[in-house]
């Protein structure tokens, strides 16, 4: 099979790595990918968000099969422009990945079909949004209903600071057309867990769940990121709450979107908050999580390829999907001052010292300049390593992350480290 990963992240050469395992692989491109997925199949020079591009290029290069990595293309319909050209692609389509394109959906979707989440109310504007604020017990949430780069929740712990997250969206339109409906949402106490389904709508299997850690230093302090490191599986998931999560969310949200015309296929991601009223839903992305398919696709022992292709030729209730019993860690190196300002261009050293044996780099803001590997971006890559239990992955991911370097690099030191109160 010739396949086409789009993106250029972690999680994408995760994908790409995932994928190059496969025997039934024949050619693999990745538009437009970065340094580290140069090494698994061809980068192509066309940007992920370029969806006629992206189309011309699948014709004319007779790609078997297209794989999503990032929500924009697919809140943008590259999955419908490729389904027009009768190319297979997997992801859902545009009106589907509204789960994750506005907040204001998600959240009245889940209220019609009654799948656990936290009270809210929606804004088009700013004033009435304000003087709702004068009404909520704190702390209180303010979301951009848009994409944000998983950066456009505002966990506020006073009212000063709700009204100064809600200037910031609908004033100084931090993240632009994402913040011109703000959600304004209940604090829901307990821990997070992220679980990620595959499925062709109707039938679904689930992924090991895993454990972001968004906030930019140790013990969570400091402003959220894209993601500093993942853990895989969380404890916290326990089976009688993946029990629940199965019938009051994951069920529930397949069988509404397919009432509502809305049949959706892919990866279906769903963030929730561990409460003591049992887990709700804190929001659903339509795509894999970025680096929590660090994790994830390291214990996966199936055939991505297989699985990916049942789902949209058929047979996909009958393929297996088979977990490892081990546990992963990632852990981000970012660049110094992200989530803020940040400098690029900084050569990395050390990346082919680590153990092949059981640590993975997946390289995220990197590229190649005249034969050296240097930052391009804040998250630049994520050091993942297996072990047959959790303190094993997370005392081997520090090992290796040690041995690579760059100037001014930037990791939290505690990834995972809450997991370990369960054993």
């Amino acid at each position: 099979m010739k396949v086409l990963v789009i993106g250029s992240g972690g999680r994408e050469h995760t994908i790409a790595w995932k994928v190059a395992q496969s025997p039934r692989l024949s050619k693999l491109y990745i538009a437009p990918g970065n340094a580290g997925t140069a090494s698994l199949g061809e980068n192509v020079d066309i940007g992920a968000s370029d969806i006629d591009e992206l189309v011309e290029f699948a014709k004319e290069n007779e790609i078997d099969l297209t794989i999503v990595g990032p929500e924009q293309p697919l809140v943008d319909g590259v999955v419908d422009a490729f389904q027009e050209a009768e190319l297979a692609i997997f992801g859902p389509d545009k009106a589907a990945a509204q789960l994750e394109g506005s907040k204001a959906f998600s959240k009245d979707f889940m209220a019609r079909h009654n799948i656990p989440t936290a009270s809210y109310k929606t804004f088009n504007n700013f004033r009435p949004a304000k003087e709702y604020l004068k009404t909520v017990s704190l702390p209180v949430i303010v979301k951009a209903s848009g994409l944000a780069a998983g950066k456009g929740v505002i966990i506020c712990q006073s009212i000063g600071e709700a009204l100064d997250a809600l200037e910031d969206i609908m004033k100084r339109h931090a993240f632009g057309e994402a913040g011109d409906k703000v959600v304004i949402e209940e604090f829901l106490q307990g821990e997070e867990v992220s679980i990620i389904a595959i499925t062709d709508g109707e039938n679904y299997k689930m992924l090991l769940p895993s454990q972001d850690h968004k906030p930019a230093y140790d013990g969570g302090r400091g402003p959220n990121t894209g993601g500093m490191g993942a853990y895989a599986p969380a404890p916290v998931a326990s089976e009688e709450v993946v029990e629940i999560v199965r019938k009051d969310i994951i069920e529930p949200t397949l069988t509404g979107m397919k009432e509502e015309g809305h049949q959706y296929t892919g990866f279906l991601y769903c963030g929730l908050m561990i409460t003591r009223d049992g887990p709700k839903v804190l929001e659903y992305n339509c795509r894999l999580g970025d680096p929590e398919t660090q994790v994830i696709l390291p214990l996966l022992e199936s055939d991505l390829l297989d699985v990916l292709e049942s789902v949209i030729e058929g047979g996909f209730a009958e393929e297996p999907v088979e977990l490892s019993d081990d546990f992963a860690t990632c852990v981000v190196a970012a660049s110094g001052g992200y989530p803020g300002k940040y400098s690029k261009g900084k050569e990395i050293t050390g990346l082919s010292d680590v153990d092949a044996d059981y640590a993975e780099v997946f390289h995220a803001g990197t590229k190649e300049r005249k034969g050296k590997i240097v930052t391009d971006g804040g998250r630049v890559f994520g050091v993942t390593c297996r072990g047959e239990t959790l303190q094993k992955s997370i005392d081997r991911v520090y090992e290796e992350l040690d041995k690579i370097k760059f100037n001014g690099m930037q990791f939290r030191s505690d990834i995972g480290r809450k997991g370990l109160r369960y054993y």
